[in-house]
């Protein structure tokens, strides 16, 4: 499914929108690099948890921890939106050199 992302072109008083889309392969190295990066992410989500954990005596349950991972996770990894959000950017701004 491919990515679109509109930019404002303002150049009277009211704005015109210029639609920017990512080819299919854009999207899947952003998603692949995403994936990648998810990986390494939730690693070190769980590693902040075991920490969190010990820092504060808690008692060790390992789905404890895998929760404490999960919600970090969930707040660290949802920039994929951002990543291609950001491409668009990227190529708006390329194609309109600002």
């Amino acid at each position: 499914m491919t990515f679109y992302k509109s930019f404002p072109i303002t150049k009277d008083k009211y704005p015109s929108w210029e639609e920017i889309s990512l080819s299919d392969l854009e999207e899947e190295e952003i998603e692949k690099k995403s994936k990648e990066e998810n990986i390494v992410l939730l690693k070190e989500c769980i590693e902040d948890a075991n920490k969190i954990v010990q820092e504060k005596n808690l008692k060790f349950f390992q789905s404890d921890i895998i929760q404490l991972a999960l919600a970090l996770f969930e707040k660290r990894a949802s920039h994929i939106v951002y990543w291609k959000e950001n491409k668009c950017r990227e190529k708006f701004d390329h194609k309109f050199k600002k």
